[in-house]
């Protein structure tokens, strides 16, 4: 197996010769081969949409799957998981045979259909994705302001379900001011809970 991956180590040397395409971030006997590929593939606006990729060659390598990474200043987080998930799907039919080299020429042709097709059912997550024209994936805080709702529980799940398809992570808050009565009534309210609660 070490002859095979070495192998194939040299030929990805050979093909991604370029600057900056090729780069062994680290190699050990016991945890495997970890190295980088810098390449382009065409998105959905026909732009060359540049890709890093990172791939963890196990020691039983190619018996089973390289752990893969993918990062790209032009694709959102979410973006990236899904190409990572479709690069592992396709790397399944290649299992017991050299396939680093076969997956970066997969994801360079299918990157864009990738965005252009929902996924298909059966899968835990079901979400279109668009690529992003930003460059900043950073954090970004978004705010929405409701002032009427009327089915609260409706209103969560929904928010929820965005959320969960977007792969977002967030607060959901509700607040409302109450008028002077109300808020007399809610003060009675919690203090009558807290002296309960020390009765008890």
């Amino acid at each position: 197996m070490a002859e095979l991956v070495q192998e194939e180590l040299s030929a990805l040397a050979a093909i991604f010769c370029g600057p900056r395409e090729w780069e062994v971030l680290s190699r050990s006997e016991t945890d495997g081969t970890v190295f980088r590929i810098r390449t382009k593939a065409e998105g959905l606006m026909d732009a060359d949409i540049p890709l890093e990729l990172v791939f963890h060659l196990p020691v039983n390598y190619p018996l089973c799957l390289p752990v893969i990474s993918v990062n790209s200043e032009h694709l959102t987080r979410a973006q990236c998981v899904t190409v990572k998930e479709k690069l592992l799907q396709y790397a399944e039919n290649l299992l017991s045979e050299p396939m680093v080299h076969e997956l970066v020429l997969w994801i360079q042709q299918n990157l864009r259909h990738i965005f252009l097709q929902p996924e298909a059912g059966g899968g835990s997550e079901k979400c279109t994705l668009a690529v992003s024209t930003t460059v900043d994936d950073g954090l970004w805080i978004a705010l929405l302001h409701l002032d009427h709702m009327r089915a609260r529980t409706k209103y969560i799940k929904t928010v929820e379900k965005w959320a969960s398809d977007l792969r977002l992570t967030g607060r959901l808050m509700f607040m409302r001011v109450p008028d002077s009565s109300e808020n007399r009534q809610s003060r009675c309210g919690l203090k009558w809970k807290e002296m309960q609660r020390e009765n008890d």
